[in-house]
């Protein structure tokens, strides 16, 4: 457990304390264990992996408001967990929502940041940009105007023991990569009172319904060397807005695609997310 902008935060934690700091963050539904076999294999590479259940997950403290998901409040968790660590700078990535919260923790802190990798989600500006131009995207979005809508949310995706809930880690290329056991830590993890409305504040608390993606579209630049991995096969997030993140990139940018991947990379392709966190530790 740590403290980092006033809350305490459970995190998965492996690797020598004075070797280069590697900070995951997970999306929506899951928690810390998404990154397991990433900080397993970073800790090989002589790195300090910290893994945190972010704010409203797992064992961490879950503010009641939804204004407490506000994405500069999970900005500065990040910068208080590395802080916590002792260090003034790490290199950050994140999947799903962590991406997100990736994106905006370099944009606000190009000093603490030695690199990006992002995994599934592109730049804001061009996730915005496809959902309001390409019906493709806007199709695959969807999902999301159920999200908003407080206490219908939480009634559909709790009805038959959180059915709903476990059955979004199945569509995709791959339906088995995510471990039953896993799937049923997250479930269990967001069925306690309070958890699952911490979770969909996320949404909430960013994306405004009418607005969508544009809420969040700020003038997000990011220094720092970065990677876009995204599987060519993932059900919410399409090519488009893979392709146009480079638009909004000015320094070291790459996009790394993996054919025949869907969502949830961590789990499908563990190996080659794995080896590409190293990469940007070590070179």
């Amino acid at each position: 457990m740590v403290q980092a902008n006033g809350l305490r935060f459970r995190t998965l934690v492996d690797g020598p304390p004075g070797a280069e700091m590697a900070i995951l963050l997970h999306g929506f539904p899951e928690g810390a264990e998404s990154w397991s076999r990433q900080v397993a294999a970073l800790a090989g590479a002589v790195a300090l992996a910290v893994a945190p259940d972010m704010r409203g997950y797992g064992m961490s403290d879950a503010p009641p408001r939804v204004e407490d998901y506000e994405i500069d409040r999970l900005v500065e968790d990040v910068a208080g967990l590395i802080k916590a660590f002792g260090r003034d700078s790490a290199h950050v990535a994140g999947h799903d929502w962590g991406a997100i919260v990736a994106w905006f923790f370099s944009s606000a802190h190009p000093e603490m940041t030695k690199s990006l990798t992002v995994l599934s989600v592109g730049h804001p500006a061009a996730v915005s940009a496809a959902t309001a131009t390409d019906d493709d995207q806007r199709a695959r979005s969807e999902y999301i105007g159920l999200f908003l809508q407080e206490g219908k949310a939480e009634t559909v995706l709790g009805e038959d023991d959180f059915r709903r809930l476990r059955a979004m880690f199945k569509p995709g290329p791959n339906p088995d990569a995510v471990p039953r056991a896993v799937i049923e830590t997250f479930a269990r993890s967001l069925s306690r009172p309070g958890r699952l409305t911490a979770a969909l504040n996320y949404y909430r608390a960013n994306l405004a319904r009418g607005r969508g993606w544009s809420g969040i579209a700020r003038n997000i630049q990011v220094s720092a060397p970065t990677v876009l991995v995204w599987g060519d096969q993932d059900p919410a997030l399409g090519r488009l807005q893979a392709e146009t993140t480079a638009e909004h990139m000015t320094g070291d940018y790459r996009l790394e695609v993996l054919v025949g991947a869907g969502h949830w990379l961590q789990f499908e392709r563990p190996d080659e997310v794995g080896r590409t966190l190293i990469g940007a530790v070590t070179e």
